[in-house]
């Protein structure tokens, strides 16, 4: 199991990055898919067409998502030691500089799961932001 930290700056307030990580119709707004999202505590989350699922654990408006994720194995089960996400939203001058952080991603999963942050979660996100 690996951990993954790194700051994202986004050229938008933080409620409006808030909105667009948990606000179902803002999500198919930059991601192009339907997106399943709550902000319920326990309720259950899937990201562009299920490839990203799990389940929300925690929210504070505008501020902090912590979710967990799921990664099955090769007999389909679930990790034993949850992998989670937590998002911080810090204002800045530029925008919103967003704090990440992913620990318990399994080995054979983490070049992927870095690459999707980079290049799909927040490189979708920091185009959907650009002027």
């Amino acid at each position: 199991m690996k951990d993954y930290k790194k700051h994202f700056i986004l050229a938008a307030p933080p409620e409006e990055v808030y909105a667009a990580l948990t606000n179902p119709a803002t999500i198919q707004l930059w991601t192009g898919e339907v997106a399943e999202m709550s902000t319920e505590p326990g309720s259950e989350f899937a990201l562009w067409e299920g490839s990203i699922v799990g389940r929300n654990l925690e929210f504070e408006q505008d501020k902090k998502i912590v979710q967990q994720w799921y990664f099955m194995d090769d007999e389909e089960e679930e990790e034993e030691t949850p992998s989670v996400v937590t998002i911080k939203l810090h204002p800045s001058p530029k925008g919103t500089d967003v704090e990440l952080k992913h620990v318990n991603i399994p080995d054979e999963a983490y070049e992927d799961i870095i690459a999707g942050w980079n290049e799909q979660y927040f490189g979708s996100l920091i185009d959907f932001y650009k002027d």
